[in-house]
């Protein structure tokens, strides 16, 4: 094995995938592109990794409340465009020609040209290590998207992609949880 630097040993673990962070301030729609997050557990308790480098922070601290829209490997361009740019100066949803969709429970809006959203309610800070903890309230999947492939960061400027499905439920079934 050849030795990598140790600055760079995220990105052998860098999670997925990346995903469209939706807020709004009391005025403004604003997105923000997320490449860490993750799954807490098998409740509905999300976490992304944030702070006040992101203009969308503050409607975070403020207003509790997001969208987790999850782009497919189609908007890649977007999702990237939309991570190069600051929401303070840009109204990102007229830059990138998407759509903003009223959210059911939560201020900020479901992105329609994603395959799926989640509503979400920040239930913690933890800022020792800029993570955001979040409660889903609602989430909603478009069937009739015709792409399903993720992206998925590596954290230096490159990306993987979602490939083939291989189901092996029937060999986990004792793991799975209820009604998965």
């Amino acid at each position: 094995m050849r030795q990598l630097q140790l600055s760079k040993a995220f990105t052998l673990i860098e999670p997925g995938p990346v995903v469209l962070v939706t807020t709004h301030d009391g005025q403004h729609d604003n997105i923000m592109t997320i490449s860490w997050t993750m799954v807490l557990d098998f409740a509905p308790r999300l976490a992304i990794t944030t702070g006040a480098w992101n203009y969308s922070f503050a409607a975070l601290q403020e207003n509790k409340t997001c969208v987790i829209a999850i782009p497919t490997v189609d908007m890649i361009d977007t999702v990237v465009g939309i991570g190069m740019c600051s929401g303070a100066d840009t109204d990102k949803f007229a830059k990138f020609k998407l759509t903003p969709v009223p959210a059911r429970i939560v201020d900020a809006p479901l992105i329609k040209e994603c395959r799926a959203n989640i509503e979400c309610k920040v239930v913690e800070l933890v800022e020792a290590h800029n993570i955001v903890v979040l409660e889903a309230v609602a989430a909603y999947v478009e069937p009739a998207h015709k792409e399903h492939r993720m992206i998925h960061a590596v954290g230096d400027g490159t990306f993987i992609v979602d490939g083939e499905l291989i189901d092996r439920r029937r060999m986990m079934a004792a793991k799975i949880p209820y009604g998965v």
